[in-house]
């Protein structure tokens, strides 16, 4: 397990808002299943690039179960939403949708990080603006309970973890969640380009040994695209609410 994670689970402090204030800074069920879609729309954009990066190192199928995975949360998410379930209500759908959608490897764990944030999100119908940094912790811890991998050894928390740690450092320095998921978007891309000199300690490709330096890991290389779509999905939603206005 990984040593940062001790200090988990991270709650952000709540501002003090006026409720117009409020009211412009919630976002509702239906809204951030379409960051949910953001997420399957890009992921699915990368299916045959992920099959590839797989495929040097494993049985080439990452692409396939991680498009369907998403499309499949999407479609299930989307239903509860319109049937007025709330975001904690969704992310545990999102779990249960994923694990039973996606047979691989990244079925649990990505299961795992959508119990976590819905755990972190109890009790809530709605989110606030800063709550998708603490949903990105929740899957970043969720993601190394339930793999049981540690920065390093070429999976997806190399590009989650310094991810998790990118948000978190800008929201406690005052940045806004935009910010702070451009800085977490950034960090996932450089964590992903960092597998390429790692061997792999997990997984089908911890088989291969040295055979594995010199490629990007696939895990990372699709999370660092969830991460990267969540800041896009979160700041389509910002150009809404200014068009509203």
């Amino acid at each position: 397990m990984l040593g940062c994670l001790a200090v988990w689970p991270f709650r952000l402090p709540k501002p003090k808002r006026t409720p117009t204030m409020r009211i412009m800074s919630t976002i509702a069920p239906d809204q951030f299943v379409e960051i949910l879609r953001t997420v399957s729309s890009r992921i699915d954009e990368a299916r045959e690039m992920l099959g590839e990066l797989d495929g040097a190192i494993g049985d080439a199928d990452h692409g396939r179960t991680m498009s369907q995975g998403f499309a499949s949360v999407v479609r299930d998410t989307q239903d509860a939403a319109s049937k007025g379930s709330g975001v904690q209500e969704i992310l545990g759908i999102a779990a249960r949708t994923f694990l039973n959608a996606v047979g691989a490897t990244a079925g649990p764990l990505y299961a795992g990080a959508f119990e976590e944030a819905g755990r972190r999100m109890a009790g809530r119908h709605a989110l606030e603006d800063a709550d998708l940094i603490a949903i990105l912790a929740g899957m970043t811890e969720g993601i190394a309970r339930r793999g049981k991998a540690a920065l390093g050894d070429k999976t997806m928390l190399d590009a989650f973890e310094p991810a998790m740690r990118a948000a978190v450092a800008a929201t406690e320095a005052g940045a806004s969640p935009r910010d702070a998921l451009r800085a977490a978007s950034l960090a996932a891309a450089q964590g992903r380009e960092t597998t390429r000199a790692m061997i792999a300690a997990k997984g089908r490709a911890a088989r291969l040994g040295a055979r594995s330096l010199g490629f990007v890991d696939p895990g990372a290389a699709s999370a660092a695209i969830v991460v990267e779509a969540m800041r896009e999905g979160y700041e389509a939603l910002l150009a809404r609410r200014a068009g509203e206005r």
